[in-house]
């Protein structure tokens, strides 16, 4: 299995690209999505865009995982995010690519086992789990990775739950 794991943004939307294979985790690749201050909204959207339908054709993923929007005390901060997960969607629907959302609660429960783990604990969490060299570079990167891994790990019990549903 293939995950596109997103954690979204304007300015910074983090990528990366989880398999399982034997019961392994792997990153086949992860980066940073970034736009300019000075650009047009519409400009930074169609970046991600952009961007987001390469990776989706480069990979293949069985499907994209992202990062539930919280809203927190910015409602301005919000919305940006907002659009960002809606052009991600946009290059996931328009690629037949599934999409599932988890809240940073979640995502920390899945990688840590704990959904108040600090970020640093999830960025060592990731990198042990992706058997990585050094912990991701940016929290964007990292939490992207964990978005990845918590859908990878959840997505069997998934497919047993709604499998069990359906006989």
């Amino acid at each position: 299995m293939i995950v596109l794991g997103i954690d979204p943004g304007t300015a910074h939307t983090g990528f990366g690209v989880v398999i399982r294979r034997s019961g392994r985790l792997a990153a086949l690749d992860a980066g940073v999505i970034e736009t300019r201050a000075d650009m047009l909204p519409e400009r930074r959207l169609g970046v991600i865009h952009g961007r987001v339908a390469d990776l989706i054709d480069e990979h293949e993923p069985d499907a994209l995982a992202l990062e539930d929007l919280y809203f927190g005390q910015n409602a301005r901060s919000a919305f940006a995010v907002g659009q960002a997960r809606g052009v991600v969607m946009l290059a996931a629907g328009q690629r037949g690519v599934r999409c599932a959302a988890y809240t940073p609660q979640q995502v920390k429960g899945a990688v840590c086992g704990n959904g108040r783990a600090p970020k640093e604990q999830v960025a060592r969490m990731v990198c042990s789990l992706l058997a990585l060299a050094e912990p991701p570079a940016s929290d964007h990167l990292g939490d992207a990775l964990a978005v990845a891994i918590c859908h990878v790990n959840r997505a069997p019990l998934g497919a047993a739950i709604s499998g069990g549903l359906k006989a």
